[in-house]
């Protein structure tokens, strides 16, 4: 009988090159939020993936990006600090890069630093021709010695079990971490807090999004009349200014009710449950510089 493999594996790259989907597509649940907007994944997020022959815990981590205030410092000393802890990377990069760029540069240095065994993932190669992804593979090839370089588009499932074949190869025999049946370390109510801020993303103005931050202040089950498990949510969405809050409640409501909808939808199949979700909008004017609310809710544990 083959011997059982597990070890932690860390999703990194710049913002915006298709993490959060990659770890979604690996783990075959939702775990981390998808917006079509930078520093979406604000956190180290784990995804467990469970072979009959290994255990693969993954941590998608937040884009490498200029910081501009604390929360963007923390969010990249989160994403670095990750790299020490783990048994293998997965190097994230877009297809459509001509060159190595300056925040690739700064990743494939730590990279190299860490000596890990690392992998090179090529998204979005839809967008480009062929001749364009060689040259892309020679140039990062001379750069470090990967494992291997997989191209791939990270919405389409084929490449899911290439991927994941390459990683179990790679890791050395050891123990389940967590329980089978387990597919993520995130609680319940951070999963909710995270399909509300997507939701937000997804339906807000570009301004708005990034200054935005999800607490869920009340999580109950409950039975109701028909005997069925319902979860009672009240949440907060927190926004820098009243212009924000405006905005984000929307003229009677609307914006507001909408995010709510399309949260409460995604969650109900998701934890496959009855949710009762309740949102409200306060202003907390320079949360993105306070440490204490940073570092609680931001920090890897």
């Amino acid at each position: 009988m083959e011997e059982f493999k597990s070890g932690f594996v860390t999703i990194i790259g710049r913002t915006n090159v298709g993490k959060s989907t990659l770890i979604n597509l690996l783990v075959g649940e939702k775990i981390a939020a998808i917006a079509n907007k930078v520093q979406t994944t604000r956190t180290a997020i784990r995804g467990i993936v469970n072979r009959e022959n290994s255990q693969i815990i993954f941590t998608d981590t937040p884009g490498i990006h200029k910081p501009k205030h604390k929360l963007n410092e923390t969010m990249i000393e989160t994403s670095f600090s990750s790299i020490p802890d783990c048994d293998m990377i997965l190097f994230l990069i877009e297809a459509t890069s001509e060159d190595i760029g300056r925040g690739d540069r700064i990743i494939l240095d730590k990279i190299k630093e860490s000596k890990r065994k690392t992998i090179l993932i090529i998204n979005k190669i839809d967008l480009i021709k062929r001749e364009k992804l060689l040259n892309l593979i020679d140039i990062y090839s001379k750069e470090y010695n990967f494992e291997t370089v997989i191209p791939i588009s990270a919405y389409e499932e084929k490449y899911r079990e290439i991927i994941l074949n390459e990683i179990e190869k790679n890791l050395k025999p050891g123990p389940a971490y967590y329980d089978i049946e387990e597919y993520t370390d995130q609680t319940l109510r951070q999963l909710a807090e995270e399909t509300i801020r997507e939701k937000a993303l997804k339906l807000l103005q570009d301004e708005v999004p990034h200054g935005i931050y999800v607490e869920v202040e009340k999580m109950n089950l409950r039975q109701n009349k028909q005997k069925e498990d319902i979860y009672d949510i009240e949440a907060t969405i927190y926004c820098l200014r009243d212009s924000h809050k405006g905005i984000i409640i929307g003229k009677n409501g609307e914006m507001l009710k909408r995010i709510g909808r399309a949260a409460r939808i995604d969650m109900e199949q998701n934890f496959r449950i009855k949710i009762n979700l309740k949102t409200w909008v306060k202003v907390k004017q320079d949360w993105l510089d306070n440490d204490s609310i940073v570092n609680s809710k931001f920090k890897l544990k």
